[in-house]
């Protein structure tokens, strides 16, 4: 989605926040909205679920979350930035079916998509601290 796709798109987790929480302040609404105008391109990721084939529908899933993180790969090295994002939209029938969706289908997520406008923060820690090995005992 691009240009105002995505205000529509904003409307949509406007009107989501709304029916879930009911006495959400106009400020909080509006925050909900702008969320699909933080980046120039949103890919919404979707399985399109069939519980009638060989696959079952988790694989069906997981294939496409694979399938996001090719296309956020893909983003990297062309020298954009990506964010993948789900959040209670993502879950919402009247979100799926406004996007096209079936009830049982699933979007995997909305990719953010563009380019940094300052440095991305480095990580607080090396990569190392975050590694933990089993040694085979609890």
């Amino acid at each position: 989605m691009r240009g105002e796709a995505r205000e529509r798109l904003g409307e949509l987790f406007r009107e989501q926040a709304q029916r879930a929480h009911p006495g959400l302040g106009a400020e909080a609404l509006e925050r909900e909205r702008l969320k699909a105008l933080r980046a120039p391109v949103i890919v919404v990721v979707a399985a399109k679920c069939n519980p009638e084939v060989k696959i079952p529908v988790i694989e069906q899933v997981l294939a496409v979350g694979t399938a996001a993180y090719a296309i956020m790969l893909a983003a990297s090295a062309l020298g954009f930035s990506a964010m993948w994002k789900t959040g209670a939209p993502a879950y919402d029938a009247i979100v799926k079916e406004a996007l096209g969706f079936g009830a049982n289908d699933a979007i995997v997520g909305f990719l953010y998509l563009g380019t940094e406008t300052s440095p991305a923060p480095q990580p607080p820690r090396e990569w190392r601290d975050l590694v933990r090995y089993w040694d085979g005992e609890a």
